[in-house]
């Protein structure tokens, strides 16, 4: 299976997040924000990184941009609580910048799930 990075200030959505992924055979990290997940990731990439937008140290957009300038292909899924439309549609935003899918929270196991399967096997996308 595919080795996750989860940045997500929330210490119980990262719990919550990496739960559900190591239960569908996934090995994942985690951090708290988007200066501890881009540390993590140059160490040792991984196939996917899920991140919030809205964090202390470093938010998700600039995460996003930091992950596109040197790793161009790395998939990119932006779970947040951000209400999409409006003057600030963050989670377009996150989009227009490189992340390859969104979801919106709460989401549910089964949408994780399938988001991050269409995300690492694009045959799998409906």
């Amino acid at each position: 299976m595919a080795r996750i990075l989860v940045i997500d200030d929330d210490a119980d959505v990262r719990r919550a997040i990496r739960r559900q992924l190591e239960s569908d055979g996934h090995e994942v990290i985690d951090a708290p924000d988007g200066k501890a997940g881009m540390r993590l990731f140059r160490e040792d990439p991984t196939d996917l990184v899920v991140t919030d937008l809205f964090m202390p140290e470093q938010e998700g957009l600039e995460t996003i941009r930091q992950l596109r300038r040197p790793f161009k292909d790395v998939k990119i899924l932006v779970v947040t609580g951000a209400a999409p439309g409006g003057p600030l549609d963050f989670r377009a935003q996150a989009t227009l910048m490189g992340a390859a899918a969104t979801l919106s929270k709460p989401f549910t196991r089964q949408e994780l799930l399938g988001t991050v399967s269409a995300l690492l096997d694009p045959s799998q996308r409906p």
